[in-house]
């Protein structure tokens, strides 16, 4: 993906925007980024899924965004396959900030709460499916011993016991009984954005789905220094919160093993996760009875 290709898909679909200063933007798993001008980015798909996933936003966040307090990237123009470029890429808005997993979040645990508060509405029934996300967290991981092998392939030794209890815990609890609601699916820290340590941005909706909002509020816990205060502001249910427990245990776990292929130069490796997802599985052992 270069400078060029991109400066010629928006000459010959949107001409208007082509004029446009055009800037690469580092990050991104599904899809590499451009800035295009101030206010606008184009998302370039480089997996194998990306393109469905830009035309699922293209379709829903339109619809989601008037009723969240932060911002999200919102589709202004769908590019389409052409002679240049044989796949669906995107043009949304910029979300200013910096990534979470450089500039963690460190103040304003009611934000988090009050934008999954205003998300976590029930969802049609034509919603987005997705097979790994919005579940009960043994569904994703049914096997226990499986589960018990990542952590102890992932996290240091001291640590597994209390993993393990935690993570027992999660699968003890009770199924999700209300409504399947809108699920982000994917928050962790390289998905949000920040200004001086208070969170003013959600990016990154490839993931976007419903289910069991436990897959989201895990964020308390891989987000913020104080899961207590973001539960004050979004009360739930004590099983919920366990299996959001879980859910923590998986994201953290998967930061952990990402940033370790960072450190070693691996393809797909992202070196700041390592840090964010230690302090993340940090805070939710802590948080455990």
């Amino acid at each position: 993906m270069n400078e060029p290709l991109v400066r010629a898909l928006l000459e010959e679909q949107h001409p208007d925007l082509a004029s446009r200063d055009l800037r690469p933007v580092e990050g991104g798993w599904d899809n590499q980024m451009w800035r295009l001008g101030e206010d606008l980015a184009v998302r370039m798909p480089r997996s194998q899924r990306a393109p469905d996933l830009l035309r699922m936003e293209y379709r829903w966040l339109p619809a989601l965004a008037p009723r969240l307090s932060l911002p999200i990237p919102v589709p202004v123009r769908l590019g389409t396959p052409s002679p240049h470029f044989p796949h669906t890429w995107l043009i949304t808005t910029w979300i200013t900030g910096d990534p979470a997993d450089r500039s963690p979040v460190t103040r304003d645990p009611h934000t988090l709460a009050d934008f999954l508060t205003e998300l976590h509405r029930p969802a049609p029934a034509d919603a987005p499916a997705n097979p790994q996300r919005g579940m009960h967290p043994r569904d994703l991981i049914g096997d226990f011993e499986q589960f018990e092998q990542y952590a102890r392939s992932t996290a240091d030794p001291d640590q597994i016991p209390r993993i393990l209890k935690v993570w027992q815990a999660a699968v003890d609890a009770p199924q999700w009984h209300g409504p399947p609601v809108w699920l982000h699916a994917d928050l962790h820290p390289a998905n949000v954005v920040t200004t001086n340590g208070a969170l003013t941005g959600v990016v990154d909706f490839g993931e976007l789905c419903s289910g069991d909002p436990a897959t989201d509020l895990c964020a308390a816990w891989v987000l913020l220094p104080n899961a207590t205060e973001f539960f004050a502001r979004y009360p739930t249910d004590e099983a919920t919160i366990q299996r959001s427990r879980g859910w923590a245990l998986i994201r953290s776990l998967g930061l952990i093993e990402i940033g370790r292929a960072g450190e070693q130069g691996l393809p797909g490796g992202k070196p700041t996760w390592k840090p964010a997802g230690e302090k993340a599985l940090s805070r939710v052992l802590a948080s455990f009875p």
